[in-house]
């Protein structure tokens, strides 16, 4: 059945309009006086309603991981960041063995098949293990290694993203390589020790984003630009975890501001501990210990996030200028353009029917997917 969802302020990339939407799994209609005959009515009452939220760097949720390589897990994931207006978002591996890699792999693989539950996983985010040891941050250091094309062919067609440090020998001609065997498989140079000249190589090479700027990489400095100094130079596509821990809320507005608000996209790099209560928990088989705001390995570095997407759009929502709109961009069409990924990520006739409507506090009142209610009412 139809449905026609109304009296909403939809959020466009470029304006908010108070408009209805007519939907069944795709966008039908939207307009002032649209159709709504035989349509089962869903009034939002003034609420936002925006093109549903994507996250392209989560681990886990509500106790579970993508590393535990259960149906189970992903399960519990997907349905908890539906609270959060997610309607998709990749599923981030870590650096752990190559068994437990590709079993995840084949896990996500297996569940991307019959998915009918919660927000849809869009593909793999494989964040190590081919990253450089030294700035490995909560990464397992004893599994990383040199890109290994043998480890991935056999999931190519799942793979959406790749963290990788052009630095590393043999990185840039594995990048290659892919670029010319498959088009959906985009880069990200993220835990790396790469100097300014290496990933402005790596970027005009095709490396396409950044893996949570400021974290995990060589810093800014004025007579060693490293990574960041790179990403000023040649605007490629950023990743912000904004909890105000991974990155001061002042350079919220100066990276949107000198880089591009085209190409800040918001992650949240949630790990299993989020949406649950104190205590330790275990990431990529390491131990983190986790306090109200963040989650930390023993010896105090930062070990993923405990950030809900919904509370990342609010954070610059209340530390900027921008308009709502230039936000809900960073979850939706930026993290779509950058993946090149069709017929998602905007409010427009024919584009998925997956919506998340939200009050002027970011509180999520309804998560649509698929035209599906899936969280709300």
């Amino acid at each position: 059945m139809k449905k026609a969802l109304i009296n909403g302020q939809i959020v466009f990339d470029d304006r908010i309009e108070s408009l209805d939407i007519i939907m069944d799994e795709t966008i039908l209609e939207i307009g002032k006086n649209v159709n709504k005959q035989d349509c089962e009515i869903i009034d939002v009452k003034g609420a936002y309603v925006s093109s549903g939220f994507i996250d392209i760097h989560i681990h886990g949720s509500k106790g579970a991981d993508v590393m535990d390589g259960k149906i189970s897990s992903l399960d519990i994931i997907s349905e908890a960041v539906l609270k959060n207006g997610v309607t998709s978002f990749l599923a981030t591996t870590m650096t752990m063995s190559k068994q437990d890699i590709k079993k995840s792999f084949e896990v996500v693989s297996d569940y991307m098949k019959s998915q009918d539950k919660g927000a849809k996983i869009l593909g793999i985010h494989v964040e190590g293990p081919f990253i450089n040891k030294s700035y490995k941050g909560a990464q397992n250091g004893n599994y990383i290694i040199a890109p290994d094309y043998d480890m991935i062919k056999s999931h190519m067609d799942i793979i959406r993203l790749m963290t990788i440090a052009p630095e590393v020998e043999g990185t840039l001609d594995f990048v290659e390589r892919l670029k010319k065997e498959s088009s959906q498989i985009k880069f990200s140079i993220g835990h790396s020790g790469a100097t300014f000249e290496e990933a402005i190589k790596g970027y005009e090479t095709g490396i396409d984003s950044t893996t949570h700027l400021f974290n995990g990489m060589t810093g800014l400095h004025h007579r060693n630009p490293g990574i960041v100094g790179a990403v000023f130079k040649k605007k490629p596509y950023f990743e912000v975890i904004a909890d105000k821990i991974h990155v001061h809320e002042g350079l919220f507005d100066i990276l949107g501001d000198c880089i591009g608000l085209d190409k800040m996209i918001l992650v949240t790099d949630a790990m299993c501990a989020c949406q649950m209560a104190p205590g330790e928990y275990e990431l990529g088989g390491q131990l983190v210990v986790v306090d109200d705001t963040s989650a930390r390995l023993k010896g105090g570095t930062l070990a993923g996030s405990i950030l809900k997407m919904n509370e990342a759009i609010k954070n610059l929502k209340e530390h900027t200028n921008y308009e709502l709109y230039d936000l809900i961009n960073m979850v939706t069409i930026n993290p779509a353009t950058m993946l090149g990924l069709e017929n998602i990520g905007k409010v427009e006739t024919g584009y998925h029917a997956d919506l998340t409507v939200f009050d002027k506090d970011m509180k999520v009142q309804y998560t649509i997917v698929n035209g599906t209610v899936k969280y709300g009412g």
